[in-house]
Order: structure tokens, then sequence, then C-alpha cells
């Protein structure tokens, strides 16, 4: 299944764009609840994902096949170039959903990293893989006969937040934000501005000017 048509596209500058920016855009949007729960973090520390999500959900089952890993297959191979690989598990922490093959296949389909609730596994085999992962952990175990896919390409929640399919999903060292698609080229203007402005902004605080002058010049801190 392909993402939809995007709204946005990456223009230069845009690798300056942070989850706090982009927060404090959907903030003034009214958009208040947007960022995942604390607890979801980088495999790697300076890791970065922008992209749209294409969401996968699983729940817990410990019914076997012959063919454990069909759907994971199927969805994997659905990805596209600039997707996020979002996998939901209601915050189950049992077993591992995501390792280095999955990471290479993935890679080769051009997706730009992956987000789950649970954990992962091959956490030094997918670091040297330079794919970025943001996860809620680690555990060697498989999910086959513990964990099993009931849905692709529709609504998920990570926590309390919902992620569509097409959404855009931006992570950092900060966390996690979300930006519905229906907003999307209204939030990533207003945080593209607010990345110029706190750069002019930081060389001003740098050279001596006051907090409260650069406050009142620029509405940015």
């Amino acid at each position: 299944m392909s993402s939809p048509s995007p709204a946005w596209s990456r223009e230069p500058g845009d690798e300056r764009l942070t989850c706090a920016m982009v927060s404090d855009s959907l903030d003034e949007m009214g958009l208040r609840s947007q960022v995942l729960a604390n607890g979801i973090l980088p495999l790697v520390k300076g890791s970065r994902i922008i992209g749209r999500a294409s969401t996968m959900q699983f729940v817990p089952s410990d019914a076997d096949s012959d063919a454990p890993y069909d759907e994971a297959i199927d969805y994997i191979d659905s990805l596209n170039a600039g997707d996020v690989a979002v996998l939901a598990t209601g915050a189950n922490l049992s077993t591992g959903y995501w390792g280095e093959l999955f990471s290479a296949a993935a890679l080769g389909r051009g997706a730009v990293g992956v987000l789950t609730d649970g954990n992962v596994r091959d956490a030094t085999k997918i670091e040297d893989l330079g794919f970025p992962v943001f996860c809620a952990g680690r555990r060697p175990t498989d999910f086959r006969a513990r964990m099993k896919i009931v849905d692709r390409h529709h609504r998920v929640f990570l926590g309390d937040v919902a992620i569509d399919q097409g959404d855009l999903v931006l992570a950092d060292d900060d966390g996690v934000v979300v930006i519905p698609q229906r907003v999307e080229t209204d939030v990533v203007a207003r945080a593209r501005a607010r990345a110029k402005n706190e750069s002019i902004v930081l060389t001003e605080l740098l050279g001596g000017k006051t907090l409260r002058g650069v406050w009142d010049t620029y509405s940015v801190l």
C-alpha cells in the first residue's frame, strides 16, 4: 500500500527542525497532545527520523504456524522511500519486534527509521547498519508464538497518541512528535519559521543581547 501523496516535501534547512520546534508549532494550533510519552528513546543517541508513518498493529497470541512471519514480510515489502515503520504493540515488552534483517530490508526499501512502543533486538547490528530506531527497550526473544500482527496501514495508538497511515513523524533525542496530515503544511511552515528565528536569536544572545530583548523582538525561546 502506497503512502498518500505528500503535501510536505523536504527542503534545505529541514535538518534544523527539532521535535521541540514542531511541538511548539502544534501547541500554537491548539494540538497539545501529539508528543509520545517518555520512555520511547533512540537506540543510538543522536539518531533522527523525519518521514511518513507506515503503521502495523501487534496483539498477544501464543498460536504458532508454519508461516509465522508472512504478515511482517508483506508489511516490510510494502514500505516506500521516506516511510517510518510504526509498530504498535500496546506497550507489550515480552518480546523483540524488530531486528537486523528487518532493518536491512527496510533500508533497502528506502525507509528512514522505525518507531515502536515495544522492544527491538540485534541492537549492535542495527547500529552498524545506521538505521534509526526509537523504541521502548531491548529484548532478544522472538515475537513468534508470543505476538501476532492483526492490522496494517490503519490508525494505531502509541500510548495516547493516534498515528494514521501517512502522518508525518519527527523523532530526535528529545522525543517523538506526530503531525497529522490535515495540518502538516501549516505546522511545518511554522516550524521552519521558528528554526530560522531561533538561529537569529541564538546569534544575538551570544552577542550580548538580553533575553528580554530578543523575546520582545522574535517571541521565540
